[in-house]
């Protein structure tokens, strides 16, 4: 079987990193008023009666809320989670730890996937006391991963990053170790760690499973198309405007490309021991005083080493130039 048809095996997208990147996206100025990404997320809420999340949504978007919709949602989670119930209440009196830990468990990912955050939190941890088994202790470890992800909250993420690494430790079997170094590629993009993030992503290409959290055609399959696509963009600013609309990249986007246009520089200074200002801007596609004023700012954070002639315009280099993203 290829392996991107085994992304069904893979665990549930609960909850789904793609409604995170819709709302950031209309969070953003040049799409508040995107029809297209408003509706897309509203299918996805409709589609799990995501009432708790709508609620919050409304509220952080400063949207008007649906009254009509939001009672419907509303009815449809506490008829949802009146059964979860009387099956966890029969569990108890008539089934076995097993069945009692699978009816908590479905509660569990009902609560994340409406969007009680929550209500989630507390189900998982009461179930997560309630397993015995290691790999399933490590499931629901990921399942609060990926509720840290979604919410982007740090100290969540961090707390059961520790917890999945002593598990682990303890007898994981080799996918939840692959699995759990995607998460950490994921969460290293998000501070900044991109040199981490980097190794451990190559590092579980080979072996992707973690297809609850990206797509394994777009992302790794077709990874080698889409950095050449890259490769071929004019200039790293139509990189930037990609990076400004994605939930995890956004935040460091100036501190990337910044990083990029040193690394250019330094690459460019590398075959030269001298040359004109007026060179260097036609080659990157500048004007001679962005690129005199850009060097000169890099030359005296000490990030590139190379001294400008303003006399004559030249270039001077006087060692090798490095930087490090």
């Amino acid at each position: 079987m290829p392996l991107e048809n085994l992304e069904e095996e893979g665990l549930p997208k609960n909850p789904d990193l793609r409604i995170a990147q819709l709302k950031f996206l209309l969070t953003l100025d040049g799409h508040r008023q995107d029809a297209k990404v408003k509706t897309e997320l509203m299918e996805a809420i409709k589609e799990n009666n995501m009432a708790p999340y709508y609620e919050a949504l409304c509220k952080e978007l400063k949207w008007q809320v649906d009254t009509d919709l939001l009672s419907k949602m509303k009815k449809a989670n506490e008829e949802m989670l009146k059964r979860l119930d009387d099956v966890l209440e029969d569990a108890e009196k008539n089934l076995g730890e097993s069945e009692i830990r699978d009816a908590m468990m479905a509660k569990a990912e009902y609560l994340i996937r409406i969007g009680d955050k929550d209500g989630a939190l507390t189900a998982f941890r009461k179930t997560y006391d309630k397993t015995v088994a290691l790999g399933h202790r490590l499931d629901i470890v990921f399942y609060l991963l990926r509720i840290g992800l979604f919410y982007m909250d740090s100290d969540l993420i961090t707390r059961n990053t520790e917890k999945a690494k002593s598990l682990i430790e303890e007898g994981g079997d080799w996918d939840r170790r692959n699995r759990l170094k995607v998460y950490q590629g994921l969460y290293c993009v998000a501070i900044r760690d991109f040199r981490q993030a980097a190794e451990l992503f190559l590092d579980t290409v080979s072996t992707f499973t973690s297809y609850e959290l990206m797509d394994y055609k777009t992302f790794v399959i077709k990874g080698a198309e889409i950095l050449e696509v890259l490769h071929s963009l004019p200039a790293v600013p139509s990189v930037e405007q990609e990076m400004k609309k994605d939930w995890l990249f956004a935040p460091h986007y100036r501190y990337y490309v910044r990083e990029m246009r040193i690394l250019a520089y330094s690459q460019l200074l590398e075959s030269y021991r001298s040359l004109t200002l007026g060179y260097m801007a036609e080659a990157f596609g500048v004007s001679t005083e962005f690129i005199d004023q850009e060097l000169s700012r890099f030359i005296a954070a000490g990030r590139l080493h190379c001294k400008i002639d303003k006399v004559n315009e030249i270039v001077e280099t006087n060692r090798y130039s490095g930087s490090k993203l």
